[in-house]
C-alpha cells in the first residue's frame, strides 16, 4: 500500500456525508469469511504481503507495485510470492507457488508515488497449480463503477494480517480516466485488494487497490478502472505462459468509459 499525502482536483470535489458507509468487519469465523475465500494474502518473500483475488482456478489479480521491492526497485523473482487463499487464523484454504507474475505494460515502478502509475497499478499472477476447491470460487470481473456507486472491498493490512476484513459499502467519489476514487477504508497491506459490487447478491471484481491519499484532509483510496488494463494483461500473460491460453478462464463482462475531474500532480513526491 502507497500513501499519496494529498489529492488536488481541478474541479473542486467535495466527499459527501455517506449515510451508507459500513465500517471494517474482521472476518474471523468460518462464517464470516463464507463466499469471501478467493481473496487471499499474498506473501512476497521476506519483503511484506499483498492482498490478492482470485478470477480464474489459476489466475490472482492485484496490484503491479506489489511485484517490485520497495527498497531496490527490483522485480521480486516469482519463486519466491506464494498466494494464501482465504488466509484465516494461521491457515489458508489452498496454498500455493507462483509460476509467474505479469505487471500491466505501462506500468513503471520508480519507486516515488505518483498518480499517473494508479491507472496502471495492475498485476496478474499464474499460480503454479489450479485451486479447484468447492470452497474456493474465482471472483467474476464487472464494468467499472461510475461516480456515486456504493462498492466493497475486501483486504488484509499490517494491524489485521491474520484474517481479511471486509467493507461491505464504501462509495466511488470520483472516476477519472483510469482512476477510480473512493471512501473505502485501506491501510498498508491492503494493496491489490479486489472491490467489489454485488450482482444479484454475487460479489464482481471491478478495481484493485492502489493507494491510501488525502482529499480536503479525509483519507480516501485510490484504484485502477479496471476493465481496459486487465485486457492488456491478458495478452501479455498469453504471450508469455508456458501453457496458452490461461487467460480464457477470465470472465470479463461489458461497460462504458467515465469522465469526471482530472488530477493535478501533488507538489512534492510521496515519502
Amino acid at each position: 500500500m502507497r500513501l499519496i499525502p494529498a489529492v488536488l482536483l481541478l474541479l473542486s470535489l467535495v466527499l459527501p456525508a455517506l449515510a451508507d458507509q459500513t465500517p471494517l468487519k474482521r472476518l474471523k469465523t468460518l462464517d464470516d469469511n463464507r463466499g469471501w475465500e478467493a481473496v487471499g494474502k499474498l506473501v512476497l518473500g521476506d519483503r511484506g504481503f499483498c492482498t490478492g483475488a482470485l478470477i480464474s482456478p489459476q489466475l490472482v489479480l492485484t496490484a503491479a507495485h506489489c511485484l517490485f521491492d520497495k527498497e531496490t526497485g527490483a522485480r521480486i523473482d516469482a519463486s519466491q510470492i506464494k498466494f494464501l487463499a482465504g488466509w484465516r487464523n494461521g491457515r489458508a484454504e489452498a496454498y500455493r507457488g507462483v509460476r509467474q507474475a505479469v505487471a500491466h505494460p505501462e506500468y513503471v515502478y520508480s519507486g516515488s508515488d505518483s498518480l499517473d502509475r494508479v491507472a496502471f497499478d495492475v498485476a496478474v499472477i499464474e499460480l503454479d497449480q489450479p485451486i479447484l476447491s468447492t470452497t474456493v470460487k474465482p471472483f467474476e470481473v464487472a464494468a467499472t463503477p461510475e461516480k456515486g456507486d456504493t462498492v466493497g472491498v475486501v483486504s488484509y493490512a499490517q494491524d489485521r494480517a491474520d484474517a481479511p476484513s471486509l467493507q461491505q459499502q464504501c462509495n466511488v467519489v470520483d472516476r477519472q480516466t483510469g482512476i477510480l476514487v473512493m471512501t473505502c477504508d485501506v491501510d498498508f497491506g491492503s494493496s491489490g485488494a479486489p472491490v467489489f459490487t454485488m450482482t444479484d447478491g454475487a460479489p464482481q471484481v471491478v478495481s484493485v487497490i492502489s493507494a491510501k491519499a488525502e482529499v480536503e484532509g479525509k483519507q480516501v483510496s485510490l484504484g485502477s478502472a479496471l476493465q481496459i488494463p486487465l485486457a492488456k494483461l491478458m495478452a501479455e500473460l498469453d504471450a508469455g505462459a508456458p501453457s496458452k491460453g490461461v487467460g480464457g478462464n477470465v470472465r470479463l463482462l461489458s461497460g462504458g468509459t467515465g469522465g469526471g475531474a482530472k488530477f493535478l500532480k501533488p507538489a512534492a513526491p510521496a515519502p
